[in-house]
């Protein structure tokens, strides 16, 4: 079993910064991608990053050039660095893994419990 711990979240003034990490752990496991992904009040979840163990990154157009996704793989761990927050990222903001599969897919298997990210204007 893997688990997944969110940490960094909190309150921000618009125009500010926070990174998020992620650490994945547990036994018997070989993470692929990893990504973040948020849902705000009343909204549905929506993707924010991901990452490949290769270092391929993809962004949401919302965050693109604000947001740089990155990981540590000795560590199992994913970050996640946000800057000139805005009101709209307010959200909970979920850490993702996929666990290794000979073939290639979107799906993430592991989730984490989330943390909030609340930015004040």
């Amino acid at each position: 079993q893997v688990q997944l711990v969110e940490s960094g979240g909190g309150l921000v003034q618009a125009g500010g910064s926070l990174t998020l990490s992620c650490a994945a752990s547990g036994s018997g496991f070989s993470i692929s991608a990893m990504g973040w992904y948020r849902q705000a009040p009343g909204k549905q979840r929506e993707l924010v990053a991901t990452i490949t163990r290769g270092g391929n990154k993809n962004y949401a157009d919302s965050v693109k050039g604000r947001f740089t996704i990155s990981r540590d793989n000795a560590k199992n761990t994913v970050y996640l660095q946000m800057n000139s927050l805005k009101p709209e990222d307010t959200a909970v903001y979920y850490c993702a893994a996929q666990r290794t599969r000979p073939y290639s897919t979107s799906v993430m298997d592991y989730w984490g419990k989330g943390t909030l990210v609340t930015v004040s204007s």
